[in-house]
This record gives structure tokens, sequence and C-alpha cells, in this order.
């Protein structure tokens, strides 16, 4: 099921759902930030942060990831919540 929502991200409506779901943390203003950024949309942004991350992380990061989704209410969305925290950490100082 997480593997589904990975691959719909590129879906516009997908990501307002995921982006709708973060809006009490401070992850969809860094997204748009980080797309502003790069020149892309918060849907390419948070595609690509998403996948950057699975991409690119170690074995203790997926035992991590594991961790958050087996103790969380909702897996995914626990899981989107620390990849894109990963991906996209707060400014130092900043939020």
């Amino acid at each position: 099921m997480f593997g589904r929502l990975i691959d719909s991200l590129d879906d516009p409506a997908i990501a307002a759902r995921v982006l709708a779901a973060l809006r009490d943390t401070p992850l969809p203003q860094r997204l748009a930030e980080a797309a502003d950024a790069a020149g892309c949309s918060v849907v390419e942004m948070l595609a690509a942060s998403v996948r950057g991350f699975l991409d690119t992380a170690s074995d203790n990061h997926f035992v991590q990831l594991i961790g958050i989704m087996n103790g969380a209410d909702d897996p995914g969305l626990a899981a989107m919540r620390a990849i894109l925290e990963k991906a996209l950490p707060a400014p130092a100082g900043g939020t």
C-alpha cells in the first residue's frame, strides 16, 4: 500500500491529500520553498524528495522507517512525515 502511494505522488490530487494531512507541520512550507528554489512545482518536489530519500536511504534509515510505521495510527502518513523531515530538514535556527 505504501508503494502505491509513492508511485502516485505525481498525481496532483494525491499530492494535495498528502500536503493537507501534513498541514499542521512545517513540511508544506519547506516543500514550497524547496520547489521555488528548484524551479519546479510542489507536486514535483514532493515526489522527488520522497523518491530521492528512498533511493539513497541506508539500511538504518529503512529500519527506523519501519519502526515509525509500526507504531503509527496512519503508517503511510507517518512514513511521509519522517521521510520529508529527513529530506527537507529545518534550516538552522528555523522551523
